[in-house]
């Protein structure tokens, strides 16, 4: 059988959260609804299938040292591709992956460029480390490698301070932000704490990854402007830990980080009750391993989000936020296939049967 036999889904397809259909066929690496006309070597999987899962904060070509070797890369793609994820925001990697592009079994990537942080402030060997006069001029850079996405460091551990802090002066990242928006591209931060997000907010931010420093006081003001937010719980599940490495040396930090990690399951779930969009990113390819998009959808369950809701922010919300399509008629054929109704239990996800990618077979 050809690797571009037709393919006939059949069971329950979610093209939407309510629009269910009984089968999709895959002709030529694409989805249809229409029966071919003349179907001759036909390979049937039955189940219940979805959109692609979208990892939206996930770092391929990078550990915890910085950027990786190829193959190393690759086993980190085909993992997220095996766990059912096909469509990855790659949220900052000073590795350049664009040989994956040509890869017809690997996850498709929307690369946000290299991380763009203040001098000392970040994860050696992860960024870009400069001075705020010099942000416009990196943030320019990385709009035109990125694939419509920028990504700052907004806030990290000040050791002068010994606590987290705000990286850029507000006028900084207002030119940097206009900057990136006049060149289409979007903007994105990594944000802790608590003060740099007013800033953020209000020159114009696109998303904030983890935002676990939102309170009562910027919570309404993400709603206000539309800011998303991918809070990647289980990362932060690694706060305690890191806490007690780092208390000898920086106790006000270590307090700070405990705070930060009780409280992130109220901090979600009055950010969904206010309406900001919420999104599933895992932050794997730092300290983390890779395909662990189903364990965050269950953490945002955990949180409060409805089943539903946080089943779309891994499919079909995400994909439209990305701008990329689901399973839409003439869409590449990106689905997996599972036992039962993900939709009644989100843990399912955890146990594909079927990957499909670009309408072939992979898992």
């Amino acid at each position: 059988m050809s690797d571009r036999a037709v393919l006939h889904v059949r069971g329950r397809v979610l093209v939407g959260p309510e629009d269910v259909r009984d089968e999709l066929w895959v002709v030529g690496g694409r989805v249809t609804y229409d029966r071919p006309v003349r179907v001759g070597d036909v390979r049937t999987v039955e189940g219940w299938a979805l959109p692609g899962l979208v990892d939206a904060h996930c770092h391929v070509g990078l550990d915890q040292h910085g950027a990786v070797e190829r193959e190393v890369a690759e086993k980190q793609a085909l993992t997220d591709r095996d766990a059912g994820t096909l469509l990855i925001r790659d949220a900052g990697s000073p590795s350049d992956t664009r040989w994956a592009d040509d890869r017809e079994d690997l996850p498709k990537i929307i690369r946000a460029g290299r991380h763009i942080a203040r001098t000392r402030r970040y994860i050696r060997n992860y960024a870009w480390e400069i001075e705020p006069g010099d942000l416009v001029a990196y943030v320019a850079r990385e709009a035109r490698r990125g694939d419509g996405w920028v990504k700052l460091v907004g806030d990290w551990i000040d050791r002068d301070l010994g606590d987290l802090s705000a990286c850029w002066p507000r006028e900084a990242v207002e030119a940097a932000i206009a900057e990136a928006h006049r060149l289409g591209a979007r903007v994105t931060a990594h944000c802790f704490a608590e003060d740099s997000l007013r800033d953020l907010v209000e020159a114009g931010i696109d998303c904030v990854e983890h935002a676990t420093g939102l309170t009562g006081d910027t919570i309404p003001l993400f709603a206000e402007r539309g800011v998303a937010i991918v809070p990647t719980l289980v990362n932060i599940a690694t706060f305690p830990r890191l806490a007690a490495g780092g208390e000898a040396k920086f106790p006000r930090w270590s307090a700070h980080m405990r705070r930060l990690h009780e409280r992130r399951y109220d901090t979600v779930r009055d950010a969904y009750d206010a309406g900001i969009p919420v999104y599933v990113g895992t932050d794997a390819g730092g300290s983390l391993p890779h395909g662990l998009a189903a364990a965050e959808v269950a953490e945002l369950v955990t949180a409060g989000i409805p089943p539903l809701r946080a089943l779309a922010a891994t499919t079909w919300a995400a994909r439209e936020w990305l701008g990329r399509p689901g399973l839409e008629e003439g869409a590449p054929a990106d689905l997996v296939v599972y036992e039962r109704d993900p939709r009644a239990d989100v843990r399912v996800l955890a146990a594909p049967r079927r990957v499909v990618l670009n309408g072939r077979v992979v898992g």
